[in-house]
């Protein structure tokens, strides 16, 4: 009550927000003044009050023309792969930063990145020493603590840069989850009832740092990561039914390491002519296994070990033809490797699994080619076509090369129908990477489907996809947009049968066949100044997906698997410069999705909304204060499993496994300070 006292109090004396610069060749900047009385630190921040735009952190695949966000700093893609766009947008201080400017449906002489809406945070120019020290606590609701250090340094002269991050992070998924469990036959028998108990959390390590300065008439970055990941998952079901049965457990820990070193180089030839030259090498270290007991006293034990390399050259020359046209042409080239040993027992014997030991290289080129037209005010063309081949190679338990080539078209159009109104088009061939954990053995014991075999002979998914948006701005600082994207999929890839000479069935990987997914997207941003309540934000979004394959087992028609039908998420936030004060809510909702295998099927639902409050409190004009309870709801998560006694296509149902699982509230502090210039 007393935060919501002094809400409605101060509403009227908030101020609103600064006017935006108007549009400009498909740009609209939003200086650090229309921020002005929002509670915001970084550029991550502040991007989450901009009208119409929503962050996309980019994908997790090889190579890195086809692995961009929507965010670029500087006019450059950060060069980093592994360090998160959303982490690295939040080392980026408001002090630094002069405007964000958000293009929408393209503008001549910046790189799309094959988005239709992309941002450029543009920083201050000079030189200083800042720096950010924080210490956070997720207080969980069993007891245990999620604690964290975060350390941020970066200076320069005006020519030379350089920043250093140091941080170690306590981690946990949803803070465990306890409830009933049983397992029952088809007419309804109980086999097994109790009460599952399940564990997950983990420590995250990370050092980073960076480097710039001028060179050769042009700038050299280098940039450096080291990260750490262990992280367990342990799962312990205790029975009433049968009486005489012990506790079932699952324990799944796993540790990986992971380096990055890369460099890049930009030289202008002019004013209006720009070279980019870049290079990196990834290293990643993973180990795991997983072993169930089961209370009949059986056990079943997977090991695994990984080692994966990535090395990248690229070179990218731009030219401005005019203030209409601009080109881009460039290439690139990548080397991937991955070397993996798996075992799996039974009882502590032995067992044969498919690509149980097995070597794969990947060598890949890519040439590509791309445009951006303005051929009127109103109007902006943004075109591009890539070439990719490859080679993969496979040694070991498979014996596999292959050779694949794609042309991936792309044509993006938008239209300023009216100063505040844009409708943008989309068509585009998209062609997905071959994920390396596909093509090697792996398990879940927790969830029933014990072992999977690797499949290294499998073709990456192909779609082309037609998509079209439109865009409505009003009151300054509100937007609606509303995207229709259709998919005709080609090769993809689900899950599927495969047979051993000695009579074992194992899941696996596998290409079953063309389909379709359609996804509608709405998100809006409403301002509450319009109706007197100033400083007030409430932002949404809205993903309601479609999508149909054939099942390999049944040869019938089914959603693709893990895909969630709906999903959407509300957030409100106040804003009170007058008292150093920010509060506000989020609410995510709940979803279902279903994965199916040869002989199961598993339903996954979220029951109701996640729903967080916040505050935040400036102690000082430096330190800021942060609190939030959350999962009020205490959202649970209900996982039923159909097992068959073979493929679903011929066998029978066996047994039902249901749980019903709820994780408690958590209660997060962090204090945030900054300092220097």
């Amino acid at each position: 009550m007393l935060i919501a006292n002094v809400l409605a109090q101060a509403a009227a004396a908030a101020s609103p927000p600064a006017a935006v610069a108007p549009p400009q060749q498909g740009v609209i900047s939003y200086p650090t003044g229309f921020f002005a009385g929002q509670q915001v630190a970084n550029a991550y921040e502040m991007l989450a009050r901009i009208p119409g735009f929503t962050l996309d952190t980019g994908d997790t695949v090889r190579g890195f023309e086809g692995a961009a966000g929507n965010v670029v700093v500087d006019g450059q893609r950060p060069a980093s792969k592994t360090d998160g766009l959303d982490q690295i947008l939040t080392r980026i201080p408001i002090g630094q930063i002069e405007r964000i400017d958000v293009i929408r449906g393209g503008a001549p002489g910046i790189d799309m990145q094959g988005k239709t809406v992309i941002a450029n945070v543009i920083r201050k120019g000079g030189s200083g020493y800042r720096g950010l020290f924080a210490v956070a606590n997720n207080h969980l609701w069993d007891g245990r603590n999620m604690h964290g250090m975060r350390l941020e340094l970066s200076g320069g002269d005006g020519t030379r840069t350089w920043e250093a991050l140091a941080r170690y992070g306590y981690g946990n998924d949803d803070g465990g989850q306890f409830g009933p469990r049983v397992r029952f036959k088809p007419d309804g028998t109980i086999l097994r009832e109790g009460r599952h108990q399940s564990e997950q959390d983990g420590l995250q390590q990370i050092l980073s740092g960076a480097y710039s300065q001028p060179l050769a008439g042009g700038r050299i970055s280098l940039n450096a990561r080291l990260f750490w990941d262990s992280w367990k998952t342990e799962e312990t079901t205790t029975y009433t039914t049968p009486v005489d049965r012990r506790p079932d457990n699952d324990v799944n820990p796993y540790d990986q390491f992971q380096t990055e070193l890369g460099a890049r180089f930009n030289r202008d030839f002019g004013a209006r002519t720009k070279l980019e030259l870049m290079a990196l090498r990834t290293d990643e270290d993973y180990h795991t296994f997983d072993l169930f007991r089961a209370g009949s006293g059986d056990s079943s034990e997977f090991r695994s070990r990984r080692d994966v390399s990535e090395t990248i050259g690229r070179g990218v020359l731009k030219h401005q033809w005019s203030p209409r046209l601009s080109f881009e042409a460039g290439v690139e080239g990548a080397v991937n490797k991955l070397d993996s040993h798996s075992e799996a027992f039974e009882n502590a014997v032995a067992q044969t699994i498919p690509a149980a030991d097995v070597t794969v290289e990947e060598t890949r080129g890519e040439a590509f080619g791309k445009a951006i037209w303005r051929p009127a005010a109103a109007w902006t063309v943004d075109a591009s076509v890539r070439f990719e081949a490859s080679k993969i190679s496979s040694d070991g338990d498979v014996l596999l090369e292959k050779k694949l080539q794609f042309l991936k078209p792309r044509v993006a159009v938008s239209w300023d129908a009216r100063p505040d109104t844009q409708i943008r088009a989309r068509v585009e061939r998209v062609v997905g990477q071959l994920d390396f954990d596909d093509f090697v053995a792996g398990s879940d014991f927790a969830s029933g489907t014990g072992v999977s075999a690797g499949n290294p002979d499998l073709n990456p998914e192909q779609a082309w996809v037609a998509e079209a948006a439109v865009e409505q701005r009003f009151w300054k600082s509100g937007a609606v947009t509303l995207t229709f994207r259709h998919s005709e999929l080609k090769d993809v890839i689900d899950r599927g049968p495969v047979f051993l000479p000695g009579g074992q069935v194992f899941d696996q990987p596998t290409n079953i066949g063309d389909g379709t997914k359609d996804e509608l997207i709405a998100t809006f941003n409403l301002p509450g100044d319009r109706f007197g309540w100033k400083g007030a934000l409430l932002r949404g979004e809205l993903n309601k997906r479609w999508s149909k394959v054939t099942d390999p087992t049944t040869l019938t028609g089914r959603p693709i698997s893990k895909l969630r039908p709906l999903e959407w998420e509300v957030h409100f936030s106040q804003d009170l410069p007058q008292y150093g004060l920010a509060a506000g809510w989020d609410l995510y909702s709940g979803w279902s999705q279903t994965s199916y295998r040869y002989n199961y099927i598993s339903d996954v639902k979220l029951h109701n909304a996640y729903f967080n409050t916040w505050v935040e409190k400036r102690l000082q004009p430096q330190t800021v204060l942060r609190v939030e309870v959350q999962n009020w709801s205490e959202r649970g998560i209900r996982i039923a499993t159909r097992q068959y006694d073979g493929p679903r296509s011929t066998a029978q149902l066996d047994f039902t496994d249901d749980r019903d699982l709820t994780p408690g509230r958590a209660i997060y502090f962090r204090i945030r300070h900054t300092f220097g210039g």
